[in-house]
């Protein structure tokens, strides 16, 4: 697998997972989409409108303005002035005159001089460009509103997921509300009766909420960052990292308290790379990082 190629299913998958949503609210995702004799890895496409709740949906109907939003993902080893100026082209020609398009680009080697200057210099307001390097780590962007909030939105490079792990906050919880109510015991047993009363009960447990989750951040919080080089995996404050050219082999594996990994395979051993905790699809993950394994 490319790394061209690592670069469209992380896009893909900030797309599924709703992390462009500040952008726009993508309903309809395309792979090989074709525009005229262009064919772009991804497309997706979204309105401004909203999906939530009805009084949200009322007032989005009302003051939100109704024309389209294009997200599209072209990847290339170098672009040059002509073939910027061909997406453009090939993207107005497409949608509506009114819509929105953000275009990302991603070449492997270094910009060329000509082509920063004319995806800096894009004119039209409804055209929105961010370019990246994976050579130089160099990131250009068209000087208008959509350019500049394409660049702050789309990551290009890696991959994160994380989700909040209910059972493991449920467990800091329930720690931090019995050493709450221990202290409560401690002070009814030292003469002051009216520790054991229902508000200084229910203080105690608005402070456990709190402090528990607290907690949940620093000790249990699991975080997997993803990118065409390794990976790095933050357990509460604990952070472990690899690459994959280390490991010759991926497989799923599921833990006596029935969580879902993905056990890497190396000569010097096995590491978990966990799949329930951070929100990853077992399916996409293995194929994901399978690829990648083997690319190395």
């Amino acid at each position: 697998m490319s790394e061209l190629g690592f670069v469209t299913d992380i896009v893909e998958e900030q797309l599924v997972r709703g992390n462009l949503r500040w952008l726009a609210n993508f309903s309809e995702i395309h792979r090989d989409y074709q525009i005229g004799e262009v064919v772009f890895p991804l497309y997706a496409l979204g309105s401004l409108q909203e999906k939530g709740f009805f009084l949200s949906k009322i007032f989005s109907a009302l003051v939100t303005p109704k024309y389209k939003i294009h997200l599209l993902l072209y990847t290339q080893q170098s672009f040059d002035p002509k073939l910027v100026r061909k997406l453009i082209l090939a993207c107005k020609n497409k949608f509506g005159a009114e819509d929105w398009i953000f275009l990302g680009l991603v070449q492997s080697q270094a910009f060329q001089k000509d082509a920063k200057e004319i995806i800096a210099s894009t004119s039209d307001k409804n055209v929105g460009i961010a370019a990246y390097s994976l050579k130089s780590k160099e990131t250009v962007t068209s000087e208008n509103v959509l350019g500049k909030g394409l660049a702050k939105q789309l990551k290009l490079t890696e991959a994160k997921f994380e989700i909040f792990d209910l059972p493991n906050y449920v467990k800091s919880f329930t720690i931090t509300l019995f050493f709450a109510v221990l202290f409560l015991v401690f002070l009814a047993f030292s003469g002051i009766r009216e520790a054991i009363q229902p508000l200084p009960l229910l203080i105690a447990i608005i402070v456990s909420l709190v402090i528990g989750y607290r907690f949940y951040k620093v000790r249990y919080h699991t975080t997997l960052v993803l990118d065409s080089v390794g990976f790095k995996l933050w357990e509460g404050k604990t952070a472990k990292e690899g690459k994959w050219a280390n490991f010759s082999d991926v497989a799923i594996y599921v833990t006596p308290k029935r969580e879902t990994c993905l056990r890497l395979h190396s000569k010097n051993g096995t590491f978990d790379l966990p799949l329930s905790r951070t929100g990853l699809s077992r399916k996409d993950a293995y194929s994901m990082i399978k690829r990648l394994i083997k690319k190395e």
